[in-house]
């Protein structure tokens, strides 16, 4: 029996190795960290890492602190220079269409007797307002709440004149019509116009309220990055000195001086504009809100008390099912919401000074009320003669109480945006040259300490 030959060679391809695959491509990153991890073993390579870290943490804080006290300068001069001021027109543009309203009444009261200095106020006050609404339109967003509010009013206006001097010409002519277009022009000026012009002064408002929240927040995320700048500074100079003995380096002491001039520049400089704004806001936007309320109350109590005499008891109205004159009924709501705010005013007077036109005011508007319970005794009465002396009459007249009231308030709304001004300029100014002068510090304290560390580096060339 044979047998095959055993062969100890393998077949062919038997036990032949694999290829090995080649080992995944790195990503730079990797590779970038391995570097750093690498060049941390040593000490030139830890100085530089802490140099890179030390300049970045200072240029952050710089450029933070740059940013956030550019936001906050820029808003400080939109509350002085644009938002406050469109606030304060808003208010004259309500006050002016007001004024207009109760200088066409009295001009109607008088009736042929009617003087050519009523007449220009009238045409003062509707002048005024509109060239108010050219500057309110150039300064509302294209759509925004303000901009319709403007075109809203600037279609209304000539609708007004044009009812007014309807009422005018029939009144001159002796046609009771007049007293209703009068009328007429009336609740447009009431219902439409003057509801348009709150709308404005409360949205002008609203835009004053954001700027103050943009300028007066603190800058945590500067002052934050300031303190850990600082500390990293105190880190690499007690590290310094540990491993050299050497008390000083005079880089890292010029860096750490510039950051401590940044972070206590930042403190102070935005504590005082801080204080400078929210004072502003308290001493002086409050007191003009509150006299321009109280000032539209008294405008708008004066129009009631002349249109109770030219509708002469055709105008009614129901309350808690009583029936009441119209204009005597809303008379006496302004006259209560005229006394509220000169009662405010003058907590918010800053002193004998501020407080002295709010207090005469009250006087006046005492007078008033005594002067008008005489005159709407006598219309009820029936002796409506009397009632318009007591009215529009030369002597004890109430509208004689009535610009002095305006007068006063006139001088104390003066005063408040005088002192706010004043105040809001100190908080802005406060923050003047801040963020340049926080960049160009944040630059030279960066060189200092890349400066310091490299004179350390130097020592292992």
């Amino acid at each position: 029996m044979t047998h095959p030959p055993i062969s100890s060679a393998a077949p062919p391809g038997a036990g032949s190795a694999l290829p090995t695959p080649p080992p995944p491509r790195r990503t730079a990153f990797a590779e970038g960290i391995d570097q750093l991890r690498t060049a941390a073993t040593t000490e030139p390579g830890r100085l530089r890492l802490i140099g890179a870290v030390l300049a970045l943490l200072i240029v952050a804080f710089g450029a933070v602190t740059a940013w956030q006290m550019t936001a906050r300068a820029n808003a400080a001069d939109d509350v002085l220079h644009h938002s406050q001021p469109l606030s304060s027109d808003a208010a004259e543009i309500y006050r002016s269409l007001a004024d207009a309203n109760t200088a066409a009444s009295s001009a109607f009261l008088a009736g042929g007797q009617e003087t050519d200095a009523s007449r220009e106020l009238y045409e003062s006050d509707i002048r005024n307002a509109a060239t108010l609404l050219v500057t309110a339109a150039s300064n509302a967003e294209p759509g925004s709440p303000a901009d319709k509010a403007v075109t809203k009013l600037n279609t209304l206006l000539p609708e007004y004149k044009g009812l007014v001097e309807r009422a005018r010409v029939y009144n001159r002519q002796g046609y009771p019509v007049g007293g209703a277009y009068l009328r007429y022009a009336n609740d447009k000026m009431q219902q439409d116009m003057l509801p348009t012009a709150q709308d404005l002064y409360e949205t002008e408002n609203t835009r004053l309220s954001s700027d103050y929240a943009d300028a007066t927040p603190y800058p945590w995320a500067a002052m934050a990055l300031g303190v850990v700048a600082l500390a990293a500074l105190a880190w690499a100079q007690l590290r310094h000195y540990r491993r050299t003995n050497r008390l000083l380096n005079h880089g890292l002491v010029a860096a750490s001086g510039a950051t401590v001039v940044t972070l206590l520049w930042l403190v102070v400089g935005h504590a005082v504009a801080r204080s400078g704004l929210e004072g502003s806001y308290e001493h002086g936007v409050r007191s003009l809100t509150v006299l321009h309320d109280a000032r539209i109350a008294s405008l708008k109590a004066r129009g009631n008390e002349n249109l109770s005499l030219v509708s002469r008891g055709a105008e009614t109205i129901e309350v808690d099912g009583k029936s009441y004159d119209t204009y005597y009924y809303h008379f006496d709501q302004e006259m209560a919401a005229l006394g509220d705010g000169l009662a405010q005013a003058a907590k918010l007077a800053d002193g004998p000074a501020d407080s002295k036109p709010v207090v005469a005011a009250e006087a006046n508007m005492k007078a008033w009320k005594q002067r008008h319970s005489a005159a709407r005794q006598a219309d009820e009465n029936g002796d409506y003669q009397t009632a318009l002396d007591e009215v529009i009459g030369t002597k004890d007249a109430t509208a004689e109480c009535f610009e002095s009231v305006d007068k006063n308030l006139n001088t104390a709304l003066t005063l408040e945006k005088h002192e706010f001004q004043q105040r809001a300029t100190d908080g802005r100014d406060a923050m003047t040259g801040l963020p340049i002068g926080a960049a160009m510090l944040g630059v030279a304290a960066a060189s200092g300490a890349l400066f310091g560390i490299g004179r350390r580096l130097s020592e292992y060339r």
